[in-house]
């Protein structure tokens, strides 16, 4: 059994809490996951107590209290980030190291084609970021697209501007481990080392989290790769593009 002491650790507000994520990447120690839609201390000696994560939290619902728990455990916190960074074998029986790549054929110009018969430019599979292993073949050296979930239904010429000639990553900032998505993310860009990296999220407040589960990897990664940061509006309209060189 775990050894108690009187010690500062996170407590957090759950009515405070909107699930927005931004707390997760800014602890080291990965003590931090959204569960049920609400930030959780995933288990008291992955948290130091040094209050990294307050800052992060637009809603305030984060606070550092003094009480009675276990005691921080440096080495246990470091195991447990080095293990949401590597994915499981899945119940389901999708592992996710199954990689293929498919040779696909110049698409028909959505204009012209008849109905049915625009062709996909997917050129790989899996594309769910806890999904896709960090050695996966069509990552590395290439220009990498890191797509919310809702955006390819929002915006209707998703394949032709976004996803041509590039290695496709899915990913939820609010309903998915933002923790293990981060820690995957870095992994990736130290493997893969990428030519770019294109974000495209939708202008909801929670699916920003997107932007800034990059920009943490990439800083956390040493890895200089152009950045670019693409919000799609609800109606499917680009509200706007910014392109950076984003460094460690």
């Amino acid at each position: 059994m775990a050894t108690k002491q009187l010690r500062k650790i996170i407590k957090i507000d759950e009515e405070k809490c909107n699930g927005c994520g931004l707390c997760v990447p800014s602890c080291a120690e990965g003590a931090l996951q959204i569960i049920d839609g609400k930030a959780k201390l995933v288990k008291e000696q992955y948290c130091d107590g040094l209050g990294a994560c307050l800052g992060e939290c637009p809603q305030g619902a984060l606070i550092i209290e003094e009480r009675e728990a276990e005691e921080f455990d440096e080495e246990a916190a470091a195991h447990h980030l080095h293990a949401v960074a590597h994915e499981p074998e899945l119940p389901c029986g999708c592992p996710s190291a199954n990689v293929a790549r498919f040779q696909r054929r110049t698409a028909e110009p959505a204009e012209s084609a008849p109905a049915g018969a625009i062709s996909s430019t997917l050129s790989h599979w899996p594309v769910q970021l806890t999904l896709v292993p960090p050695s996966a073949p069509f990552l590395q050296g290439a220009d990498i697209l890191l797509a919310a979930d809702c955006v390819p239904f929002a915006y209707a010429d998703f394949h032709r501007e976004f996803l041509k000639d590039h290695a496709l990553l899915v990913a939820c900032p609010k309903l998915d481990d933002f923790g293990a998505h981060l820690s995957k993310l870095i992994v990736i860009l130290r493997q893969a080392e990428p030519r770019s990296l294109t974000v495209v999220h939708m202008e909801v407040p929670c699916c920003s989290g997107l932007t800034y589960m990059a920009q943490k990897a990439i800083e956390a990664s040493g890895v200089n790769v152009t950045m670019n940061d693409v919000t799609i509006g609800t109606m499917g309209d680009v509200l706007s593009r910014r392109e950076s060189v984003a460094s460690a």
